[in-house]
């Protein structure tokens, strides 16, 4: 298989349904449509509103987004919110309730005023979504883990897209952001044994070295030296959701997404373009990757804080 795609599908929750076989479910559920040599991942945020960091996990964990509007609700208010803090290519799908003028008017000024914006057609969505691939990203290889689980004879299995470089059967890696070293026993990509996988692939992979219950969902495998831990994240060009109601005071309890990482953070400082957090526990990034900051606690209105560019 060559052309691969995670899509996050989100809005409406009976789409992705009809767009792949259900997969892997836990606070998300994976629906996979792999034919010929095309694999589409579709991640749908399932306990989303309920919860918001399905909705965060699901837009981090995507190479773009389809946004399915069948009315304009409270839930699709806060999914537009967080969308703008991501730097995602986003397309949007209309339900029959929903004029695209009406859709307009309610994302003036937002970057979604302007997302290619087409009817829920599902035929036509199949069709787009042959023509879509992940970006080939190259470097020292970085999977980060979305879900881990035991495997009888076989140990710790881990499941995740492959965000950068080459993964190869055998090779020691780091598991960031802990100080363990484990080895790639085998891989999987759609239950197919491969000796290596490139940038936008989904693998499974079992390792030796660790334990499924010592990994977490946001762990990377990553060569030693890869990346870069810290507690301390500065952020360059912080733009604020302009839907925040909460007050960004120097010493706000917020959570802070890096990658698939999702820990709680203490807001330090903060400018018109700059931010700096403390988070509770290390991080794993790569400088100029994307930061998000949410408050699942807020006064009303969307969790969503902002999003900035880490620089150190």
């Amino acid at each position: 298989m060559t052309d691969h795609l995670t899509l996050a599908l989100v809005g409406a929750k009976d789409v992705a349904k009809d767009l792949g076989k259900k997969g892997t479910t836990s606070d998300l559920t994976l629906f996979n449509a792999v034919h010929d040599d095309r694999a589409v991942t579709i991640v749908e945020p399932t306990q989303f509103p309920e919860r918001f960091p399905p909705l965060l996990y699901a837009l981090a964990m995507a190479d773009r987004a389809v946004f399915a509007i069948p009315a304009l609700n409270r839930e699709v208010a806060e999914t537009a919110a967080t969308l703008e803090m991501f730097n995602l290519p986003v397309d949007v799908r209309l339900g029959a309730a929903v004029g695209v003028d009406e859709l307009r008017r309610a994302f003036k000024g937002s970057p979604l005023e302007t997302a290619p914006t087409e009817p829920l057609d599902l035929v036509q969505l199949r069709r787009e979504l042959d023509g879509w691939t992940a970006p080939a990203v190259e470097g020292p290889v970085r999977v980060p883990i979305d879900h881990a689980f035991p495997v009888k004879g076989v140990g710790a299995v881990a499941l995740g897209v492959v965000r950068r470089g080459t993964l190869k059967a055998h090779e020691r890696l780091r598991l960031y952001p802990t100080e363990r070293t484990v080895e790639v026993r085998s891989i999987q990509v759609h239950d197919v044994d491969v000796p290596e996988a490139t940038s936008g692939q989904r693998v499974g992979v079992a390792l030796k070295g660790v334990e499924a219950d010592e990994i977490a969902r946001g762990h990377a495998l990553a060569p030693e030296g890869s990346l870069s831990t810290s507690t301390e994240l500065r952020g360059d060009g912080f733009r604020r959701s302009r839907y925040y109601r909460g007050v960004l005071d120097q010493g706000a309890q917020l959570q802070l997404l890096v990658g698939l990482q999702l820990v709680p953070a203490r807001l330090a400082e903060s400018g018109p373009t700059t931010v700096r957090v403390v988070s509770d526990r290390p991080v794993a990034f790569t400088p100029g990757e994307r930061m998000v900051l949410s408050d699942l606690s807020p006064p009303s209105g969307p969790r969503i804080v902002g999003g900035a560019t880490i620089v150190a």
